[in-house]
């Protein structure tokens, strides 16, 4: 179960990702973020009602709560980080916040066996390699890795925090529901502040009208990064973190693939290489 979930979060952030750098190359980093999130907060905001999650609400919201805060930082520099592009290696970058989850893992006390250690040290690897990952450049270029870099630690974080803020399904919806409207706080008054300062909310060629036009795919966006936080709480809880977090983290490959598909980014020697030993590593993180 925690390597199908794992596996299952992976596509889910991967096309989560691909979504929201897209959107972020005409739309602003923000606003994608702030009504992404809204529209997930509404559906999520029902399903409690529906399944009557409010009577789950305890001490270990605040772990949901601080996901919260947390999330829309790294998703802010996520995203500006793959409108810098290419996404191809940009995303791969932002698979080295597995490392939060692991120590996490291990300081519990949790002892993968060999294969399984093997299988951490091959994906996280290929994972880096399907990136084909290009630190030498244009100050752009060492822009996006450095946001990158941050929003890795964000999103490892985030992973740590939310597989501790709920004990069953029902809490999950809850904390899940309160991660989003955390995540809308935090990222509406950074979007409020970047107004006053002079930033824009809206696209400059289209205005609001690009944002209506766009909130299928920014509906998507938020119910797939929902979704994904879910099933990577209950692969964690249902198995070894450090397991889940590197079979979770494989989502760059889903991205890198995405971008290849959609937009034809080309995948070089060194990239497939890198999807091949993360294939390999999954294999031995779900066999071990």
């Amino acid at each position: 179960m925690t390597a199908l979930f794992a596996l299952a979060t992976s596509l889910l952030w991967g096309l989560a990702d691909f979504g929201g750098g897209v959107l972020t190359r005409r739309t602003p980093a923000l606003t994608v973020v702030v009504v992404s999130q809204c529209i997930a907060a509404v559906v999520l905001g029902v399903v409690v009602l529906a399944t009557g999650g409010w009577s789950e609400a305890g001490g270990l919201l605040w772990f949901a709560v601080a996901a919260g805060v947390v999330g829309p930082v790294a998703m802010l520099s996520f995203y500006k980080a793959l409108a810098l592009g290419p996404m191809g290696v940009v995303s791969p970058l932002g698979s080295l916040g597995v490392a939060v989850p692991v120590g996490v893992g291990l300081m519990v006390g949790e002892r993968p066996g060999l294969s399984q250690f093997a299988g951490v040290a091959v994906a996280v690897v290929g994972v880096v390699l399907a990136g084909g990952p290009q630190l030498r450049g244009a100050p752009v270029q060492r822009r996006a890795v450095v946001l990158t870099l941050v929003a890795a630690f964000g999103f490892g974080t985030v992973m740590a925090l939310i597989a501790e803020a709920s004990t069953t399904v029902t809490g999950l919806f809850l904390a899940l529901f309160v991660q989003r409207v955390t995540n809308i706080a935090v990222g509406g008054t950074a979007l409020y502040v970047s107004v006053r300062r002079g930033g824009r909310a809206l696209p400059e060629d289209g205005g609001a009208a690009v944002v209506r036009a766009s909130l299928p795919a920014l509906a998507f966006v938020g119910l797939a990064d929902v979704a994904a936080n879910g099933t990577y709480a209950i692969a964690a809880q249902h198995g070894p973190v450090t397991v889940a977090a590197v079979l979770a983290s494989l989502y760059p490959v889903v991205t890198a693939l995405a971008a290849r598909g959609v937009l034809g980014e080309r995948l070089r020697g060194i990239q497939a290489a890198g999807a091949g030993l993360a294939l390999i590593g999954t294999v031995l993180l779900a066999t071990g």
